[in-house]
């Protein structure tokens, strides 16, 4: 084994000096650099060797004050207008005259004649109030219909009503001179008197008017 690394070694060739130069020279550029590092050189020559920035502020000129505006005083002119002078009037003078008037002529008294009171006719006598006689004739009798409620409740009476017969024998007014008891019956007395016709009364051959009595019964039995 001695024997072959011998070989080997006896085999290989030494460096020649154009191979260990450049070596040598890197290293040596290494170390420079590591040195200047260290020194703080290498900034130094970095900044040396970078161009320089240069920083350009451009000023803009001042600008000029402005003009100051100049007042000017304006003078209003006022023309002034005469009126012109007006004409004068003659104005005549009038003297006021005042113009009594005559006298008014005295008047004559006209004699005061007593007028004469009119004549007043009589009023024509009032007509006498209708009398109240004690009978009737009948032209068309009072003809009553007995109430159906008055019936069965056994209502009975006599109704005496006095009625107002005129000229013509036709009944005017009519009233309950005398009550049967039962409003029911008054009623249908007033009724039946109304639709009775009566003979006129004459008195000096002229139909009056008169009052009467006229009654009516309401029996049980009767229509």
């Amino acid at each position: 084994m001695n024997a072959q690394a011998l070989s080997f070694g006896a085999g290989r060739r030494p460096p020649t000096p154009r191979k260990i130069a450049p070596l040598a020279a890197i290293v040596v550029a290494h170390l420079v650099l590591f040195y200047l590092a260290q020194a703080g050189l290498l900034s130094r020559a970095v900044h040396a060797a970078l161009p320089q920035v240069v920083e350009i502020t451009f000023v803009a000129p001042p600008q000029p004050p402005a003009p100051t505006p100049k007042t000017v005083p304006v003078v209003r002119h006022v023309a002034s207008v005469t009126p012109p002078p007006l004409p004068l009037l003659a104005i005549p003078q009038i003297e006021a005259t005042i113009t009594t008037p005559p006298p008014a002529p005295r008047s004559v008294e006209a004699p005061v004649v007593a007028a004469a009171a009119p004549s007043v006719a009589p009023a024509p006598p009032q007509a006498a109030a209708p009398k109240l006689v004690s009978g009737v004739e009948y032209l068309r009798p009072p003809q009553p219909n007995y109430p159906a409620r008055s019936r069965r409740l056994g209502e009975t009476g006599i109704v005496l009503v006095r009625v107002l017969i005129n000229e013509r024998g036709l009944p005017e007014q009519v009233s309950v001179e005398k009550s049967s008891g039962f409003s029911a019956l008054d009623e249908e007395g007033l009724v039946s008197v109304q639709h009775t016709l009566f003979k006129p009364k004459m008195e000096d051959g002229k139909p009056v008017a008169v009052y009467a009595l006229v009654p009516v019964n309401f029996q049980q039995g009767r229509g």
